[in-house]
C-alpha cells in the first residue's frame, strides 16, 4: 500500500518561532526597577559619605537608619498588599497611634511584654476588620472609610492619653532596645522588618492568596468570574494592613519607650510614597514588597542625610515630593510602552 506522501515544504515557509511567556517580560522590567532603586540607595549613600563620612557611615549611624526604618517598612509592607488590590489606607498612622497608646496603658502594661505585644496586635487587627468591612461588604470607598478611621483612631488615641505621653515601665520591653539585645550588630526592630518583608514577598509571589491580591486589583470583576470571592479577598487585605500596624506599633513602643497619641504621623503618606516609589501601581494590579522596601530606604537615608548637614525640613519635604513625582512619571511612561 502506498504511503502518502505530503506536499514539499516552500523553502520561504518559516516555522513560527515560540513567544516568550509574558512573565519574564514582567520579570525583567521589575528587575530593572529594583536595579534602578538599588542605584539611587547607592548614590545617596556615596552622597552621605563624602558630605559626612565620619558621621553618615559609622556603625551606629546607620543602625539608626535602619532601626528607624523599620517601623515605617513594616507599614508598607501592608499597604503595598491593599495598592496592589486596587485599595488604599490612609488610617495606618492613627491606627498605629491607637494601638500604641492602648498598649501602654498602666493597665496593660500589668500584663508585661505578652499583654503589650497582644493589645498592639489585637488593636491593629480590629482597627483592620472595620475598615475591611466596611470597604468589602458595605461596599465603602476605600478612601473615605480609612478617612473616618483615621478621624476616629486619632480622637480615641488622645482620649485615652488626655494628651499625655505614656511611659513604658516594662523592663522586658525596653531591653529590646538597647544594644545589647543586637544580635550580630543587627537591631532586633530591624531583624522583625526583615522578617516581616521575606513573609510578605512569599505571600505576594509564591501563593494563591497573593495571586489573588493582583488580580482583585488589575481587574475585580473578571477576579469575580473566574471564582474569586473579591469581598472576602479585600477583608483579608486590610486585616493584613492592620496586623502590620499593630506590629509596627509594638516596634514603635519599643524604640520611643512610651505611647503617645500623636505617633505614626504621616505614615500613611510615607507608606504610600514608598510603595509608589517601588513600583506599585496607584491603580492597582501591579506591586513588588522589594521596591517598597527599597523605597522606605531610600526616603530614610534622604532624611539622614539632611539631618546631618544640617538642612532645613522644609527641603527634605520638596525633595521627597519631587521624588514621588518622577517615580509617578515613569510609571505612565512604562506603562505607555508597555
Amino acid at each position: 500500500m502506498t504511503q502518502p506522501v505530503s506536499p514539499p515544504r516552500d523553502s520561504t515557509d518559516k516555522v513560527p518561532e515560540a513567544q516568550p511567556p509574558a512573565w519574564r517580560g514582567l520579570l525583567a522590567r521589575a528587575d530593572v526597577r529594583t536595579l534602578s532603586l538599588l542605584g539611587v540607595l547607592a548614590a545617596l549613600i556615596l552622597v552621605g559619605g563624602i558630605t559626612k563620612p565620619d558621621e553618615f557611615l559609622d556603625t551606629r549611624n546607620l543602625q539608626l537608619v535602619l532601626t528607624q526604618a523599620s517601623v515605617v517598612g513594616v507599614v508598607t509592607v501592608g499597604m503595598t498588599f491593599v495598592i496592589v488590590s486596587g485599595g488604599i489606607d490612609l488610617s495606618v498612622g492613627a491606627i498605629v497611634a491607637l494601638a500604641s497608646v492602648w498598649a501602654t496603658t498602666v493597665a496593660t502594661q500589668e500584663y508585661g511584654f505578652a499583654g503589650i505585644l497582644f493589645t498592639a496586635l489585637i488593636v491593629g487587627v480590629g482597627c483592620g476588620l472595620v475598615n475591611g468591612v466596611l470597604i468589602a461588604y458595605g461596599a465603602m470607598v476605600p478612601f473615605i472609610a480609612t478617612l473616618a478611621m483615621l478621624a476616629s483612631a486619632r480622637g480615641l488615641a488622645l482620649q485615652i492619653t488626655d494628651g499625655k505621653t505614656q511611659i513604658v515601665t516594662v523592663p522586658s520591653v525596653l531591653d529590646l532596645g538597647e544594644r545589647d539585645a543586637y544580635i550580630l550588630g543587627i537591631p532586633p526592630l530591624v531583624l522583625v522588618f526583615a522578617v516581616v518583608t521575606v513573609i510578605g514577598w512569599l505571600l505576594l509571589n509564591r501563593t494563591t492568596f497573593g495571586r489573588r491580591t493582583v488580580a482583585v486589583g488589575g481587574n475585580p470583576e473578571a477576579a469575580r468570574l473566574a471564582g474569586i470571592d473579591v469581598r472576602r479577598q479585600r477583608l483579608y487585605l486590610y486585616l493584613l494592613s492592620g496586623l502590620c500596624c499593630g506590629i509596627a506599633a509594638f516596634l514603635l513602643i519599643v524604640l520611643s519607650g512610651s505611647g503617645q497619641n500623636t505617633n505614626g504621623n504621616l505614615y500613611e503618606l510615607d507608606a504610600i510614597a514608598a510603595a509608589i516609589i517601588g513600583g506599585t501601581l496607584l491603580t492597582g494590579g501591579r506591586g513588588t514588597i522589594t521596591g517598597s522596601v527599597l523605597g522606605v530606604l531610600i526616603f530614610f537615608t534622604i532624611t539622614n542625610i539632611f539631618a546631618l548637614n544640617n538642612l532645613q525640613s522644609d527641603v527634605q519635604q520638596i525633595a521627597k515630593g519631587a521624588i514621588i513625582v518622577a517615580a509617578v512619571l515613569v510609571q505612565r511612561r512604562t506603562a505607555s510602552t508597555t
